[in-house]
């Protein structure tokens, strides 16, 4: 059976199973990755190193062989016969080659399909701005970046650029132009295309990811001179957040930087994927909106102090991730042990529970 075959059937289960992932690693069968839990598909053979490194050069584009085998490890996005669309990482660990797929649906979907809170809507309607979706990695932020984005492309006449490593959701457009740019592919850098933007007038700008200094403050920038900007960290908390970005600077400009982030930030989302008591995934949230009293926080820098904020400004919309948990907990939604295993702070949230 050619390598090409072996691809096509693993793709194929990944879709039939209604997979998130799929992993591909020497000495062990496929694994899907189905509503939070791996699952071998032990009715298959172990991929041998030889297997391996085949399939990843089958999935890569041919000009990146020679590129992936130098540098180690590349991501890439996927079209798989049309039918799907996935985000692939080929690295090398321990001197074989593994592959990691994550599929991306073909439709982008709503933010009320993502269960996600409807305060996000408001997100879209400023003229400009900086909005931050924060988590670790696979908690979906790039998907709820994706649901926003193609809100205003059916709600707005605007230009619309996202910078992405790799392109994952493919936007049709709608009463927007949208422009997407991938990371090696259409430009060198996340800062380089961004700053390029600055010349191909944009309304909203979508940034896959601030990897560095001149990216984050390029992307601050473009906040403060009239664009919509949307951005992803890896972060767990908004003050966090804050934090990274600023310590993302030297020492002499962090009062600038505080400023400038206290002027221009719009809120900060961040999320944590749990499991589904009925099955699948739902969303848990921080949402912390820059009001005056944040702003000042941000400036002063007592960032310590914006949890208090958030935690009694529940009337406007703002919720700690404990709360959020406890009231998906209340729900019967997921069950009081995932809600624990995503807290960072489990005797709060035990707490909450009980009230």
């Amino acid at each position: 059976m050619s390598y090409a075959t072996i691809l096509k059937e693993l793709l194929d289960t990944t879709l039939d199973q209604k997979a998130s992932d799929l992993h591909i690693s020497a000495n062990h069968p496929a694994i899907l990755r189905i509503s939070g839990r791996l699952i071998p598909l032990v009715r298959k053979r172990e991929f041998s190193p030889e297997d391996t490194k085949a399939l990843a050069l089958e999935l890569l584009p041919k000009e990146y062989h020679e590129r992936f085998l130098k540098e180690r490890d590349f991501d890439f996005s996927y079209n798989f016969e049309n039918k799907a669309r996935f985000r692939v990482n080929a690295f090398f660990q321990n001197g074989q080659v593994s592959c990691v797929l994550r599929l991306v649906p073909t439709k982008v979907p709503t933010i009320e399909e993502l269960n996600l809170p409807f305060l996000l809507h408001e997100f879209v309607r400023p003229s400009q701005g900086f909005f931050l979706v924060t988590g670790a990695s696979s908690q979906g932020k790039s998907t709820t970046l994706a649901a926003l984005i193609d809100e205003i492309n059916h709600t707005e006449a605007v230009h619309i650029i996202t910078i992405e490593d790799p392109i994952e959701y493919l936007f049709q457009d709608d009463r927007a132009i949208i422009d997407q740019r991938e990371v090696s592919k259409d430009t060198l850098s996340f800062a380089r295309a961004l700053k390029a933007t600055f010349r191909q007038d944009p309304d909203v700008i979508m940034v896959g990811e601030m990897r560095d200094p001149e990216t984050v403050a390029t992307a601050i920038t473009a906040a403060e001179t009239g664009h919509l900007v949307f951005a992803t960290l890896h972060t767990n908390s908004a003050a966090q957040s804050i934090y990274r970005i600023v310590d993302t600077f030297p020492g002499v400009q962090q009062n600038q930087i505080r400023a400038q982030l206290s002027g221009s930030l719009l809120g900060i989302v961040t999320q944590r994927l749990l499991p589904r008591i009925k099955g699948g995934l739902i969303p848990a949230c921080e949402i912390m909106l820059n009001t005056p009293a944040v702003a000042n926080l941000i400036r002063e820098n007592k960032i310590h102090e914006i949890p208090m904020v958030i935690e009694t400004s529940a009337e406007i919309g703002m919720i700690s991730l404990n709360r959020y948990l406890a009231n998906l907990v209340r729900a019967k939604e997921v069950s009081l042990d995932a809600a624990l295993s995503h807290s960072m702070n489990p005797a709060e949230l035990r707490s909450l529970v009980k009230r």
